[in-house]
């Protein structure tokens, strides 16, 4: 359900951002506005970011083959980094190299209705893409703060898109406010100003998102309430007389690798000691179909600290 959401709101963004592109694009073309280009390169950048968002989802999926015996769940978190700084090079780059170039050789802005009419509509179209985005969002953080969710999120899809939206709302009041500035005190060079803060909005959003990829794409750990269930788990068999450790690696949104360290009953022979392996990983496997590999390995416990 979770990626049927996120991949819902990927073509929501893609179709919408695809349209506003071409529409930012006319009249960027027809006005001259510096503003008004920055928000079409923004545009189709993004519009180019959810098809690599789509892509990547689809690369993970992959089964595990001979060289990734892992399979390719971690393609989604490269495609993610890409996009990161797709938004960083292109989006914040261009917009900012715009902005000073109007500044430096201002030109008046000719038709602006043109603007403030692609602007309204563009508001309405991102304001739809964001309501999915947020919705997708929303069914994945299970009721936890908005920043705690963001940091803790294992699918970057949920997150990238509602970021990009976010920052496509704020991008479009910032071009709608330069262009009317421009107009009513007469200085073409404010419009050139609206484009470096939408490069500054677009770099910033950038780190936030390439930071959180990064973190996924080396290997984090799983949520620490999936690592107290598995211990839980663990600890409830009989003959495990302690958890030693509980080690996890996200692979993708719904994958993860798990090694737990057991101390087990001294007395138990070679036969009982699979089947009770054979029943942590049945046990975990039902209540966390997530858990993609688990290895359990007996180990003695450390031994006590002396006082």
């Amino acid at each position: 359900m979770a990626e049927h959401s996120s991949r819902t709101a990927i073509v929501a963004a893609l179709i919408g951002n695809l349209c506003i592109a071409v529409t930012k694009g006319i009249a960027a073309a027809i006005s001259g506005s510096s503003a008004m280009l920055s928000e079409a390169v923004h545009s189709v950048v993004d519009t180019g970011n959810e098809v690599l968002l789509l892509y990547g989802q689809h690369r993970s999926t992959k089964p595990p083959d001979d060289v990734h015996p892992y399979g390719h769940g971690r393609e989604l978190y490269f495609w993610s980094f890409v996009v990161a700084l797709l938004i960083f090079a292109l989006g914040a780059g261009v917009s900012a190299y715009e902005g000073v170039i109007h500044i430096l050789h201002p030109e008046p802005i000719t038709k602006a209705w043109i603007n403030f009419a692609v602007l309204g509509l563009s508001f309405v179209f991102e304001g739809i893409s964001w309501w999915f985005g947020w919705k997708s969002f929303d069914s994945v953080r299970r009721g936890k703060p908005f920043w705690a969710a963001f940091r803790s999120s294992k699918d970057p899809t949920t997150f990238m898109v509602l970021f990009e939206d976010s920052a496509a709302l704020v991008g479009i009041v910032i071009a709608a406010a330069a262009t009317a500035l421009s107009l009513w005190l007469d200085a073409p060079w404010i419009d050139g100003t609206g484009s470096i803060l939408i490069g500054v909005l677009l770099a910033v959003v950038a780190v936030l998102l390439a930071r959180e990829s990064k973190a996924l794409l080396i290997g984090e750990r799983a949520s620490p309430e999936l690592s107290e269930a598995i211990k839980r788990i663990a600890n409830a068999e009989p003959c495990v007389t302690r958890v030693i450790s509980v080690t996890t690696s996200q692979l993708s949104p719904d994958q993860v690798i798990a090694t737990i360290g057991i101390d087990i009953d001294d007395e138990l022979r070679v036969p009982q000691v699979e089947e009770l392996i054979c029943s942590i990983e049945r046990q975990i496997a039902a209540e966390h179909p997530e858990v993609y590999r688990i290895f359990i390995r007996p180990e003695p416990a450390p031994p006590a600290k002396s006082v």
